[in-house]
């Protein structure tokens, strides 16, 4: 995202999440920047930037902070699952 300016790179950030749903770290990765831009982008500088968007992005920020311990718990059952089968 180089030659963006922050506030593009914040809206661009908050419209992809929006969209898509993902997470911090799955925007981190879709746009090569490190979790902690990302959520000081769509966290900190975005509600001087674009209220309205920055309300949307929280609701989801929200929704996947809530799934967090589920999708933690699928991803381990799935590594023991895997490691069974291998043996």
């Amino acid at each position: 995202m180089k030659g963006v300016s922050i506030e593009e790179r914040a809206i661009n950030l908050a419209h992809y999440i929006i969209d898509t749903g993902d997470t911090v770290r799955g925007a981190a990765a879709k746009f090569g920047i490190s979790k902690s831009t990302v959520h000081k982008d769509v966290s900190e500088r975005l509600i001087h930037i674009n209220q309205a968007l920055a309300i949307e992005v929280r609701e989801i920020l929200n929704e996947n902070k809530a799934e967090r311990h589920i999708r933690g718990g699928m991803a381990t059952k799935l590594k023991y699952s895997r490691k069974n089968k291998a043996c």
